[in-house]
């Protein structure tokens, strides 16, 4: 591994990390490394404890010390599985996706994974009743997704059946990170608990120490999720509170007490704001009708020219996304809209190819949106949900200003 090479699943190895301390030290001698030096004291020559500093903070942490203390956790948690994941048979792990489902078994843990797949942080999440809001979810994931409609019900009925049963005795644990695809999840999980469960825990995260670029606790390797499981807290009752306030205002048609929620920190569930924060921002744009993903996406395609979808896709995700909580159907999904268009924002070549592999490229009425001279949410043509508000193009809706505060468009 080279000084510049971090890991990107948080297995991090004292023996390379020393290596790297080793390397370092040699350029900072021959001066390879001058932009570095500036940080050191300029009055005595490069130490190994120098390097060391600076090999720990570029992974995160404070001090070497911290640094080692850390590789010695994750190598405690490999050599002893059984002692630090301490659940039991019947305990339910839960996600969004099975992503992490080999590696808890590698790391040994004993319980089941439950997934719950159902994006919240796509199409509508409107206020009706119990069936017929799954109803409407289950059209939604039917469509978008091209799944069955039976199938998209089945699923949802399923996923449905083992919420009700994290009232009941049996352990379990929510795994969530910071996106708004975990944190939705974690909001509509918490919010339909009428009273505190005895032995449901949280382990929540939006960063691992040595990963430079967290996306998600699925990239993480098992030892890893070993470490995390004695980080756990247990579900309070102002983590029930505060999510049934959030889940009623991102269901809400008015997005305003959701907006107020996501400018604001919260003890009880920490990572809840950003996330919020940034769904807010899948609202259109107040002057180019455009949400996040869709910006984003056809900045890229300005900036780089033509290229495959899937790695458009790879650019949104490892550079341009502030906070990523798509996978890669739910992008194609957001980018149907624009490329079936009457009057499309993205062309879309090789169409006889899987998706991923279809050259796009920006329109020139994609560029006007971008530059503001048209409003793509008129343009794209179609009802668009953000949560539970809804936005029809020809109409008065509800847009996002430069504050990032709600704004009535008539």
């Amino acid at each position: 591994m080279s000084v510049t090479t971090q890991p990107d699943n948080g297995r991090l190895n004292l023996e390379q990390q020393r290596k790297r301390a080793k390397e370092l030290l040699q350029r900072l001698r021959s001066g390879q490394a001058d932009e570095r030096l500036r940080s050191l004291d300029p009055q005595r020559p490069p130490r190994l404890a120098d390097a060391q500093y600076l090999i720990a903070r570029d992974l995160g942490f404070a001090s070497w010390p911290k640094l080692k203390a850390h590789c010695d956790a994750l190598a405690f948690a490999l050599k002893h599985p059984g002692f630090v994941a301490s659940d039991t048979p019947d305990t339910c792990h839960w996600r969004c996706g099975n992503d992490i489902q080999h590696s808890l078994q590698v790391a040994g843990f004993k319980g089941q994974l439950q997934m719950y797949a159902d994006p919240l942080c796509m199409g509508p999440v409107p206020q009706l009743d119990g069936p017929s809001y799954r109803a409407v979810r289950a059209n939604f994931i039917s469509h978008a997704f091209n799944i069955a409609p039976e199938q998209a019900r089945q699923r949802q009925d399923n996923e449905y059946a083992a919420l009700a049963r994290l009232s009941q005795r049996m352990p379990g644990v929510l795994w969530c990170e910071a996106d708004a695809y975990d944190q939705l999840f974690l909001l509509r999980v918490l919010a339909q608990l009428e009273q505190v469960p005895e032995n449901l825990s949280l382990i929540a995260i939006d960063q691992v120490p040595g990963v430079q670029r967290f996306i998600g606790i699925g990239q993480l390797a098992p030892e890893v999720l070993a470490w995390l499981w004695p980080q756990r807290r247990p579900v309070d009752a102002a983590m029930l509170i505060l999510a049934r306030d959030a889940w009623a205002a991102y269901r809400a048609p008015s997005p305003q007490a959701w907006a107020a929620l996501a400018h604001a920190r919260h003890a009880a569930l920490p990572l809840l704001g950003p996330a919020l924060l940034r769904q807010l921002q899948e609202l259109p744009g107040i002057n180019d009708g455009l949400s996040l993903t869709e910006r984003l996406t056809l900045q890229i395609l300005r900036d780089q020219g033509p290229m495959p979808m899937g790695k458009v896709f790879a650019v949104l995700m490892m550079e341009r996304e502030p906070l990523p909580f798509l996978g890669d159907m739910m992008f194609n999904a957001l980018l149907r809209p624009l490329i079936d268009a009457p009057r499309p924002l993205i062309d879309q070549a090789d169409a006889q190819l899987a998706w991923p592999q279809r050259t796009i490229s920006l329109t020139a009425l994609g560029e006007q949106v971008l530059a503001g001279q048209a409003y793509g949410l008129d343009l794209i043509g179609c009802e668009r949900w953000v949560g539970g508000v809804r936005l029809q193009p020809g109409e008065g809706h509800w847009a996002l200003d430069e504050a990032l505060q709600p704004v009535w468009r008539g």
